[in-house]
């Protein structure tokens, strides 16, 4: 489908100018329009006079002159101006696939045992190659990724709770040890080390700065052993009291930065900034994790 304004002259709307609600800056929405950019998706929709159609920011459609294209929040609005939905891009899907997302990480969020991917795209009627896509598109991580990280946490709550592995172990909701040893690797100290409060560990931390905030940072020899977004070192001593807490060293500084490198922040408009920011974080814990 092309949507170029050279169609102007047969529908005899070369000179309308559309209406753009004032939450939607313009210069913006056209640059992000230009650009085919997917974080955009789900936050407007374009409209052609010229062709009556409305398509995602991102359609990858021929671009129409700029005097034919207005902006309008969500499809019913443009249905109701008189545009139909673009068949090449369908930006009514894109409500469907954000609450598509949006519902899987609920439920991976409280999930007491492993999602398999067919489960879980099932559960928010999609494919599952289709959604692992859709999913690692919106977040920067894959299902399985964020189910890790979500489980590592269990693991790490538990063990505080407990203040002991094995009752942690069950407490967690793991039917094997096994499994639990796997996501306590992600701690950055033994497990029996983390329910003793850090005992015998020295823990590096610092602060970086981040598009979502001032990120502390912890790390033994072993590696990433916390993350926070906003978190003062105060925090870190009372989650770690028995640990030796010493300042990142220039080496130790490097590491943490090539952690946050390595982690995208997810950009897609539909997330949450509660959302944005604990998938930040799952991929800086996974970066972590992948790099030593």
């Amino acid at each position: 489908m092309v949507h170029d304004g050279d169609q102007a002259g047969r529908t005899g709307t070369s000179s309308t100018v559309a209406v753009t609600p004032a939450r939607i800056d313009p210069d913006a929405a056209w640059a992000a329009f230009v650009r085919r950019d997917r974080a955009y998706d789900g936050r407007f929709v374009v409209t052609v006079s010229s062709t009556r159609i409305y398509c995602r920011p991102s359609c990858a459609a021929r671009r129409p002159r700029r005097e034919h294209v207005g902006f309008l929040a969500d499809g019913p609005a443009a249905r109701a101006a008189g545009y139909r939905a673009c068949r090449r891009c369908l930006p009514d899907d894109a409500t469907r696939e954000a609450t598509a997302v949006t519902r899987a990480l609920t439920l991976l969020d409280h999930a007491e045992r492993p999602l398999s991917l067919a489960a879980l795209a099932a559960s928010v009627g999609y494919a599952p190659h289709h959604f692992q896509r859709l999913f690692t598109r919106a977040t920067g991580l894959s299902p399985a990724a964020y189910a890790r990280d979500q489980r590592a946490a269990r693991a790490a709550a538990a063990l505080r709770a407990e203040g002991n592995v094995t009752a942690a172990i069950y407490a967690a909701g793991y039917a094997a040890p096994s499994r639990f040893y796997a996501d306590a690797a992600a701690l950055g100290m033994a497990p029996a080390a983390w329910a003793s409060g850090g005992a015998g560990e020295r823990v590096a931390w610092c602060e970086v700065s981040t598009p979502l905030g001032a990120l502390l940072v912890a790390q033994t020899g072993r590696g990433l052993c916390h993350v926070a977004l906003d978190e003062r070192i105060d925090a870190l001593v009372a989650l770690l009291p028995a640990a030796t807490l010493v300042e990142a060293d220039a080496g130790e500084r490097a590491r943490a930065l090539r952690w946050l490198e390595a982690a995208a922040v997810p950009l897609d408009a539909a997330l949450t900034q509660t959302q944005r920011r604990a998938l930040f974080l799952a991929a800086v814990r996974a970066a972590g994790r992948a790099t030593d």
